[in-house]
């Protein structure tokens, strides 16, 4: 093996992947010296054997971990590395629990199990496990452990998290009683109502869960809600956002804030004949016109705030109270976002080319440096308003998770997390060592995009993950399940291994580099019982057996699409031949429309955008179409959900054939499946096209009718009625 390819080795890069056909593929020359410049290393010829060495001795140089997680039940152990002088001396250990509780014990290091043993500079060193001899609660714990030394100087310390989670996720109570539910799916930004302005927000997200339950559906699935970018909303993606811990303000409901009620100007302002005038053009655009509904919800929303701070935070009323708690609660990490979207819209407003913080002037480029600081002190209402708008959006999507709960939704509310973050944005700012911008994440060539996917966020760092015990992981998936009460983890492999793009090759030209896997699923397991939500794996494509097995091990919900769901013959699996353990969906928003599919709209489409490789793959998939158009008749047929024979020609695309598909999905033995809003009407265009950016209007394109008029057609009805049905086990036709 080369010094490279060892070097790549420590540092978690396989040099060989198995692609979307099952055969074996090695990684392109150069792309590991790339992702390992990437990470930080100097690659000269006489810098790659000392850097290798270093990794190597590294693992004896630190005492010991950061962090250990377990699962609750194993027995804890810490591993420590001593010098082999002191092997004799005694050690003292101190767990304090989560609640505050202390445990502590001493033990000679000559009692320990020695695990591996190594010469460094020329002396042995011994690697221990410690064994903490108690039986550890579910929860977050800090470890102090004392090491007596051989020269007599003061003992070494080291202090380290320890991690204790269960052994599955949460399942809500209704499916471990064996009821299998049903909800509508739907990109929240789409939704049209007579009351929104421009684009569906947290209050027609209340008016489709009042409909949803209204018709006996248990979910409303999501997707992304992160933050964006307020001072460059032309900024749309949800899975390339600013911060995947916090919200998207442009889903506020304005006149649902508290505020509006209050203040006289604002609310004439937007009464008004020229800015209703404004929201019917914002409301009748076939796309959301991002921009226009920013400038008019910023608007009004700065009005909101100042008659907050006035009437609440200056006299320090009771609401002002339940600010400042939320304030604090969410900590440092929330505060820098605010100050982030401060400085932001401040720089933006002198010029438009403040794309992010890697284009701001220095003093602003370190979230911690005296200039940020300064700046956070000198524009104190600004940053305030940015904590307003976060505290406006967790209350409005907490409301509506808690109206799911009481008109009888056995779930409610099922969010949607991203990959990655956008380099620019503040979740890359806040933490810039975890991060590194050398590289971006995506996919190699598959099925959806068969040249391949670079989508553009920087990977995570999976050594200085680790460094820092977890934290950030821990807090993105605390502050993605606190509203909701199901959780869908875009491409959960990324549990486990991630392809890296190196900047400047093209994204056939990746590796994957490898994540601590099970500690990460042990901490999803923790947080999914403490919060009651369920977790569902994104696992579309090549699922690593590891992943599989970890998802089992911990009931992670796999992600099951009909349009996929097929044995190597081609037939279509059967309803009963789904896992139960699933959520199951006919198609999603990186695929066709269920019209698009049947009509092979999509493959016309990616024709147009020049998304082939050549014309003998577009000719193999207009081939592959029809086989399975005519595999989706025959198991419409077996299953009595259709009448149709070989020697007869497809139907047409109607509502009477996605309500069948869709009864044939409800049938399915998956404990939960999902209706796309788009197939409820027929609609054609898809959300997203994998591998595009400009060249297709993804993640604009709104549902053509409003919500409340789709729910109402009796063929929509038909359909919801028919899943209700199949669900509950009884004959979808009847």
């Amino acid at each position: 093996m080369s010094d490279i390819r060892t070097l790549a080795r420590l540092r978690g890069i396989g040099m060989q992947y198995h692609d979307f056909r099952g055969q074996l593929r090695e990684v392109a020359p150069g792309s590991d010296r790339a992702i390992l410049a990437a990470m930080g290393f100097s690659l000269e010829d006489d810098t790659i054997e000392p850097a290798i060495r270093a990794l190597e001795s590294d693992r004896w140089n630190a005492l010991g971990p950061s962090v250990v997680v377990v699962r609750v039940g194993e027995r804890a152990a810490v591993p420590l590395v001593i010098p082999g002088e002191a092997l004799g001396k005694g050690i003292s250990w101190t767990v304090t629990l989560e609640d505050g509780r202390e445990h502590s014990g001493y033990v000679r290091s000559s009692e320990l199990q020695v695990t591996e043993r190594a010469a460094l500079a020329g002396k042995p060193v011994l690697r221990l496990s410690l064994p903490l001899t108690l039986e550890l609660p579910l929860g977050y714990h800090r470890v102090g452990i004392g090491i007596e030394s051989a020269g007599g100087e003061a003992p070494r310390r080291l202090e380290l998290s320890l991690i204790v989670a269960p052994e599955r996720c949460h399942t809500p109570p209704p499916i471990q009683a064996g009821k299998r539910l049903w909800g509508l799916a739907v990109q929240l930004y789409s939704l049209r109502s007579a009351g929104n302005w421009g684009m569906g927000d947290f209050g027609d997200l209340r008016e489709l869960v009042e409909l949803t339950a209204q018709r006996g559906g248990s979910i409303v699935g999501l997707n992304p809600l992160h933050a964006l970018f307020p001072a460059d909303p032309a900024h749309i993606s949800p899975y390339s956002p600013s911060n995947r811990h916090f919200l998207n303000v442009l889903y506020i409901c304005v006149p649902q804030v508290p505020e509006f009620a209050e203040c006289q100007t604002a609310r004439n302002r937007v009464a008004s004949p020229m800015f209703q005038a404004r929201l019917q053009q914002l409301r009748a655009t076939a796309n959301v016109d991002y921009e226009g509904v920013a400038a008019a919800k910023f608007h009004v929303l700065r009005l909101l705030y100042e008659q907050f701070r006035s009437a609440h935070l200056l006299p320090g009323t009771a609401r002002a109270t339940a600010f400042q708690q939320f304030v604090d609660e969410r900590g440092a990490g929330l505060r820098l976002h605010a100050i982030y979207d401060a400085i932001h819209a401040h720089l933006r407003a002198q010029d438009a080319n403040y794309w992010g913080w890697p284009s701001w002037p220095q003093q602003y480029q370190d979230p911690h440096s005296v200039g940020v600081q300064q700046f956070a002190r000198e524009h104190e209402p600004d940053v305030s308003y940015f904590l307003y708008l976060q505290w406006l959006a967790e209350q409005q999507l907490h409301g509506a998770q808690q109206l799911a709960r009481e008109r009888g939704m056995a779930i409610g509310l099922y969010g949607d997390v991203a990959v990655g973050a956008n380099p620019g944005g503040s979740e890359t700012w806040s933490n810039c060592r975890l991060y590194l911008q050398g590289a971006s994440v995506g996919a190699p060539p598959d099925e959806l995009a068969l040249k391949g996917q670079d989508w553009g966020i920087p990977p995570q760092d999976p050594h200085e993950l680790q460094q820092q015990a977890y934290r950030p992981f821990i807090q993105m998936i605390r502050n993605a399940m606190r509203p909701v009460a199901a959780l869908r983890l875009d491409h959960v492999m990324t549990l486990f291994r991630l392809w890296w793009v190196p900047r400047g090759f093209n994204a056939t030209h990746g590796a994957y580099v490898h994540y601590p896997l099970i500690d990460l699923m042990a901490i999803l397991t923790l947080e999914s019982v403490r919060n009651h939500c369920m977790v569902i794996g994104e696992d579309l494509g090549t699922v690593p057996e590891e992943v599989r097995l970890a998802m089992e091990r911990s009931q992670t919900y796999h992600y099951k699409v009909l349009l996929f769901e097929k044995w190597l013959d081609g037939r279509f699996k059967t309803p009963s031949e789904y896992v139960p353990t699933a959520l199951a969906t006919v198609t999603t928003h990186d695929l066709p429309t269920l019209r698009g599919w049947w009509e092979s709209a999509d493959i016309a489409l990616r024709d147009r955008l020049d998304l082939y490789p050549n014309a003998q793959v577009k000719h193999d998939l207009h081939e592959l179409r029809a086989q399975e158009l005519i595999a989706m008749m025959r198991a419409l047929t077996e299953q009595g959900l259709w009448r149709w024979q070989a020697n007869e020609p497809l139907p047409a695309y109607s509502a009477a054939l996605a309500r069948a598909i869709h009864a044939y999905l409800g049938l399915s033995r998956a404990n939960l499946a999902m209706l796309q809003i788009e197939d409820l009407i027929g609609m054609l265009d898809p959300v997203n096209v994998p591998g595009t950016h400009q060249e297709h209007a993804n993640w604009q394109r709104k549902v053509s009718l409003p919500t409340a008029e789709i729910l109402a057609r009796a063929e929509v009805g038909d359909m919801l009625q028919a899943m209700h049905r199949a669900r509950r086990g009884e004959n979808p036709n009847q």
